[in-house]
């Protein structure tokens, strides 16, 4: 669909209701995502909090019927866009947190007052400095993890040997209808980073968490604690999606470690590389193409598997127009 086409498409949706938020054309997705690499999208569009459901409603339903593809963009913590960028929306959740993370004691019939509810596009990290100055434990593990709660819950975000699915009740959905859904959890529904709403076209609105009192002191030194191992790997050093692949226990050792006795730390491709100070790490050390970091994760994958037998599975996902070999 051309540039023109889909400008009418967005005025017609916007000119339905009063319409309040932002909206971009070509926008550089490399300002949406931690590695700061990747091309345009065609349309993206932030709506405000006040109007963010119905809004993300009429817009979903219009271009499934139009044929425009919308991709659904949290906090672009685990994403690759490609060079070529995104055809269609970019509907950005960023707004549906509001300028401070959003919680409230959740009252659903499904569980008592010991809960808490985040919007999905909420900062991962300021929610967990928000219930620790409230002294609601529940989220230390997130600590310093770049995402938003409806990245987390949709990948089931696990770190220090914790996931979301150990904490997570509910969650509110906008489903394939564009009817809202609150989603009870079920433990067998998930597994290692994997979530049911992997398998569905649904928007994630937002997630419940159970809690418990905690020493606000003692959050806080967890928190602290974790935020320090992080900046210690060099999470933060340069833009980066964290870590590259997956562990897998079936392989004895933790991917970073598989990757650096492959001899491939500080191995480079164009501005991407294996960091030279952990191998389950790739960064954009300057100016690398989304091209660029994708070629390096498929050669990492490769001599892996040549050397010794496993097969690494990406945790960044590739998004946007892929259709040519590193592009």
């Amino acid at each position: 669909m051309d540039m023109k086409t889909l400008q009418k498409f967005m005025e017609k949706i916007n000119s339905e209701g009063k319409f309040k938020g932002l909206i971009k054309y070509d926008e550089a997705m490399s300002e949406h995502c931690t590695f700061k690499a990747g091309g345009p999208a065609d349309v993206w569009v932030r709506p405000g909090k006040a109007v963010f459901k119905s809004y993300a409603a009429r817009l979903l339903g219009a271009a499934k019927q139009e044929g425009i593809p919308v991709f659904i963009l949290g906090a672009g913590a685990n994403i690759l866009v490609s060079d070529r960028g995104i055809r269609g929306i970019v509907l950005d959740t960023g707004s549906w947190a509001g300028s401070l993370p959003v919680i409230h004691r959740d009252n659903s019939p499904n569980f008592d007052e010991s809960a808490v509810c985040a919007l999905s596009g909420t900062q991962v990290d300021k929610l967990v400095d928000s219930l620790a100055r409230r002294g609601l434990s529940a989220l230390e593990f997130l600590g310093g993890m770049p995402g938003s709660v409806g990245g987390a819950v949709w990948m089931n975000a696990r770190c220090y040997e914790k996931s979301i699915s150990d904490v997570l009740l509910e969650t509110e959905i906008l489903d394939e209808n564009y009817e809202i859904q609150k989603i009870p959890f079920r433990k067998e529904d998930f597994s290692y980073k994997k979530s049911p709403f992997q398998s569905r076209e649904v928007l994630i609105l937002s997630a419940s968490f159970k809690i418990e009192a905690r020493e606000p002191k003692e959050m806080r030194r967890e928190i602290n604690s974790y935020r320090k191992d992080r900046r210690d790997k060099g999470h933060y050093r340069f833009p980066s999606a964290g870590s590259a692949f997956k562990n897998n226990h079936a392989f004895g050792e933790p991917s970073g470690k598989i990757i650096d006795q492959a001899g491939l730390r500080g191995f480079s491709i164009g501005g991407a590389q294996v960091a030279p100070w952990h191998g389950n790490i790739i960064i954009n050390s300057g100016g690398a193409r989304a091209g660029d970091i994708k070629s390096l994760m498929d050669e990492v994958a490769r001599r892996v598997k040549e050397e010794r037998g496993f097969e690494l599975e990406s945790e960044v996902l590739y998004v946007g127009d892929w259709e040519e070999p590193g592009q």
